[in-house]
């Protein structure tokens, strides 16, 4: 193929490194695919572009208009898939690995879409928490919120996953509100400088919310701040470097690190040979070791087993690992290809050098290559530890390939030791249909472990196993495996947010949020609300109903109709015995159906369903003889599309003291 030079992307312009590039080379045939360089880049003007243009354009559109620019661009990348998949194959990639990368990426970004539409307001603001009354009388109270912060992102990105490992980040980043300047790692950055391109050509971001930097970063971290953020994927050596710059501890710079990890699987106690738990560990022991050649921060670098079946996985795993077959990538049938260059090469069989010293090779060759020429192939590499209390090695020394190294433990106890003793990973699976062995290892062992895969026979068939991070799961770990965390929905999104507290009225903060608070005005109008759109309803617009006297009848009548005889309703001297009630009551959802006849407007109009109710309490009984009365109250609106959107109203009911009988939240979907 053509060798391509690679381009920077600066302040909205495509950009050539100057001076000398670095060759890349294809890691399938060793011959030059790509030329990669930075030298000449203004970074500190990058930087300025990206908060002087990209952070205010980004922080003008609200959680939905981002998370609606995250699937067009998760639509852009699925329409231009196929030339990654044929560029992906350079990197040593299958198509199955490769799925995991670009359509995983893509995936990624639908699901932050869907999830900033579905839990995120359609405002700028995003509410942490619950209201804090803070005075006596309710006029001072205080409310968590989270804003975007005003600098930039800077991503630096592992080799392994050049597109899924962009989009990933980019996802939260971008539905924060945050830009982004992107540095892809060299060996297969013609891989991400693709993609990026396509985002670039979709004409989907706003100028500045997005840039590229294929070659060395430079002092790109020199003027760093407080407001920004640096997101790392990569060895422990270089996010140590990193995480010791005199800036980003001077200025506060938010540091978030996926390391590798020496994760681990247990097979149970329980799960001798001829269980279906034995069967699966078996296979997703090869499988992690195989997909992307062993390329991945999540794969099992660590199988532990008990004592006595050591033996039977070592015979197991040897004979799958003898049937991949490893090969060009593009070949059909080919199920392992290649390591992302030569320079991976010779460090995986350096770090196998340094486990066999401890620990003994039982499949596979390190020093053998399965495909002649210059590619940088390699079979699977099994060791074993028949002593891993005695072989520091095992859990240190990761080779970042298709290798893994079988151990025994003696009891749970042991096993939970082993797999703590990788000192923090960001995945750990264990398979065993012994729920108790379940309970005790996540107790023993969660605090070491980022994401924990508990597998069995009944979650066998929709597992997507110990190696796959999903958008709506953290991903991160403790200790060795950076103490980060990325993605995990909402939570990921917060990672590029500042929490502040504020303080003032309810009328005030209301104002703010974009939310109606409890104290805050409750402003009365002719218009029934269920009349108006919501582009026509007010925060804080209120219905007050006329009052409905609760009578015997009427919960004998409600108690029979539904069933619902419960003795609190149906016997006065049980109900009085009741340390909670004085008498007969009348039924929680005879109160909330009565509450909705006193409310609903029944004609058609601009609500179009009631789908649920949330946060609901009732606070004071009401017995028969009583009134109750709604005050209903928009507290909050959201437009999803052009056909409907979501009001959420604050309904409380009263009785004839005044006093709170329940109250609840009402969501109902209506016309924009």
């Amino acid at each position: 193929m053509k060798t391509l030079k690679l381009l920077n992307y600066a302040a909205d312009q495509w950009v050539s490194g100057a001076g000398a590039l670095e060759e890349v080379r294809s890691a399938v045939t060793g011959e030059v695919i790509a030329e990669t360089g930075s030298v000449g880049l203004d970074y500190a003007a990058m930087l300025d572009h990206a908060r002087k243009v990209g952070g205010p354009a980004l922080r003008k559109l609200t959680f939905h208009e981002r998370a609606l620019m995250l699937k067009a661009l998760a639509n852009a990348i699925m329409a231009k898939k196929e030339e990654l998949y044929e560029l992906s194959y350079e990197t040593g990639a299958t198509r199955a690995d490769s799925w995991i990368d670009i359509e995983g990426g893509a995936g990624t970004l639908f699901s932050f879409s869907s999830k900033g539409r579905r839990e995120l307001p359609n405002g700028r603001v995003l509410i942490d928490g619950a209201m804090e009354p803070l005075s006596k009388n309710g006029t001072f109270v205080g409310q968590h919120v989270f804003t975007p912060l005003q600098g930039v992102a800077v991503h630096i990105n592992a080799f392994n996953f050049p597109v899924w490992g962009m989009l990933e980040k980019l996802a939260p980043t971008l539905l924060a509100g945050v830009p982004a300047i992107v540095k892809p790692a060299s060996q297969t950055g013609y891989l991400t400088e693709a993609a990026f391109r396509i985002m670039i050509e979709a004409g989907i971001l706003p100028p500045g919310a997005i840039q590229l930097l294929v070659g060395i970063p430079g002092d790109l971290l020199d003027p760093l701040t407080c407001q920004d953020v640096v997101s790392f994927t990569g060895s422990a050596a270089t996010a140590m470097k990193l995480q010791s710059h005199p800036v980003i501890g001077r200025e506060s710079v938010r540091f978030v690190a996926e390391r590798d990890s020496l994760n681990a699987s247990i097979l149970g106690p329980d799960a001798g040979p001829g269980t279906p738990e034995f069967d699966l560990f078996i296979k997703e022991v090869a499988r992690e070791m195989t997909a992307k050649a062993g390329q991945k921060c999540t794969a099992i670098r660590r199988a532990m087993a008990p004592a006595e079946h050591l033996d039977a996985v070592q015979a197991a795993l040897a004979e799958r690992l003898a049937k991949v077959r490893i090969g060009d990538p593009r070949e059909e049938g080919v199920q392992m290809g290649a390591l992302a260059s030569r320079a991976q090469l010779n460090a995986v069989r350096s770090a196998v050098m340094e486990l066999s010293k401890s620990a003994r090779i039982v499949a596979g060759d390190p020093d053998a290559s399965p495909v002649p020429g210059d590619g940088a192939f390699i079979s699977p590499i099994l060791l074993r530890s028949d002593d891993p209390w005695d072989s520091a090695a095992v859990h240190d020394v990761e080779a970042f390939g298709p290798v893994s190294t079988i151990m025994p433990y003696r009891d749970l106890d042991d096993a939970i030791a082993l797999a703590n003793r990788g000192m923090g990973s960001l995945a750990l699976s264990l398979f065993t249909f012994d729920k108790s062995v379940a309970t005790d290892f996540v107790l023993g062992a969660g605090a070491y472990h980022g994401r924990m895969v508990l597998l069995d026979r009944t979650s066998a068939k929709e597992s997507t196993g110990h190696g796959s991070p999903l958008p709506v799961l953290v991903h991160g770990g403790p200790g060795r495996a950076g103490g980060g965390e990325e993605m995990g929905g909402v939570r990921g999104v917060k990672h590029y947010m500042q929490r502040t507290a504020l303080q003032g009225s309810p009328d005030v903060l209301s104002a703010v949020i974009g939310q109606w608070l409890p104290g805050a005005e409750k402003p009365t109008g002719a218009a029934h609300p269920f009349r108006k759109r919501i582009s026509e309803l007010d925060i804080g617009y209120t219905l007050k109903t006329e009052s409905r006297t609760v009578t015997l009848e009427d919960i004998e009548h409600f108690a029979h109709f539904t069933g619902d005889t419960f003795y609190a309703h149906m016997d006065e001297e049980a109900a009085k015995a009741n340390p909670i009630f004085d008498g007969r009551v009348a039924h929680g959802y005879l109160i909330l159906s009565f509450a909705a006849g006193l409310f609903v407007d029944p004609a058609p109009g601009p609500v179009l369903a009631n789908y649920g109710l949330e946060n609901l309490r009732f606070l004071t009984p009401l017995y028969p003889g009583d009134s109750m009365r709604v005050e209903l109250t928009v507290k909050s609106k959201s437009v999803r599309n052009e056909e409907m959107g979501e009001v959420r109203w604050a309904v409380m009911v009263f009785n004839q003291k005044d006093e709170l009988a329940a109250t609840y939240d009402l969501l109902t979907m209506n016309q924009p």
